[in-house]
């Protein structure tokens, strides 16, 4: 009988939130568990936010891959010089001092990184980006908030056409429609400003607002998108694809380090 084939490790960020009474709870949403066990086909392991207590070196022995989840919270701007916060912000300091290290290190070993939501922020400001902090106040700018109003599974429908670059490396991933454009939803208040240098552009809403990135120049697998395709990777077509070709990139970056002498996995 043949000797079952390990499934790779993808990690995915958490965030630290106060709940019940003062005490803190390191949560993720289940979305996106669910959408790598089935759609990635890999084994969900939960990043904590301990900032300066995680072994980044260690952790990243045991990883295939990387997802950096959305979020309600925010980067904090002093992250990249950005004005401060307004009062009502919703910030996770424990979250940041987890993530953008984490991503640095991530793509330095060519670990396939997929960013989502709060998670292509990370990815932009790790990298030398910032973002703008209220999207809506911008001029011409749409107002990219969910409607808090509706039900939480009409907040996740696509509600808003964005334009997949024809010659980045997303195009046939995605497989959009005539002239490039496909539906997405959106949930964010903030958004990328001053994009990275050596992030490129993947896809922009009819505002301006960008809503995909890569990383031509990585060692590995390194998108990120500003919508959730977490919520529907197996009804979703586009969203499906995204997962596939993460999933593709996670199993290729497993095996190609299985195949080192030497290499043994640690439990």
């Amino acid at each position: 009988m043949p000797e079952a084939v390990p499934r790779p490790f993808v990690g995915i960020t958490a965030c630290l939130k106060p709940r019940d009474g003062g005490f803190f709870f390191h949560s993720v949403s289940r979305r996106y568990v669910d959408a790598v066990v089935s759609a990635v086909d890999a084994v969900p392991v939960l990043l904590p936010a301990i900032g300066d207590a995680q072994d980044i070196p260690s952790l990243l022995s045991r990883m295939d891959g990387l997802v950096l989840t959305g979020s309600p919270s925010n980067v904090d701007p002093a992250h990249y010089n950005g004005p401060a916060a307004r009062p009502d912000n919703e910030a996770d300091p424990a979250r940041d001092a987890t993530t953008l290290p984490l991503i640095r290190a991530a793509i330095q070993i060519g670990l396939p990184v997929l960013a989502i939501c709060r998670g292509i922020q990370e990815l932009n400001v790790a990298l030398g980006g910032s973002l703008h902090q209220h999207v809506q106040e911008l001029p011409g700018r749409f107002d990219h908030r969910s409607d808090k109003s509706k039900p939480i599974i009409e907040r996740f429908l696509p509600c808003h056409a964005i334009r997949v670059r024809p010659d980045g490396v997303l195009a046939p991933i995605l497989v959009p429609g005539e002239g490039g454009l496909m539906m997405v939803n959106s949930l964010h208040g903030q958004g990328l400003d001053r994009v990275a240098p050596s992030l490129v552009v993947e896809a922009e809403a009819e505002d301006g607002t960008i809503e995909a990135v890569s990383m031509p120049e990585a060692k590995g697998f390194v998108i990120g998108v500003q919508w959730h395709p977490e919520y529907a990777p197996e009804e979703d077509p586009h969203s499906k694809r995204l997962f596939k070709a993460f999933g593709d990139a996670v199993r290729a970056f497993a095996n190609n380090r299985a195949g080192h002498v030497g290499f043994q996995r640690v439990a």
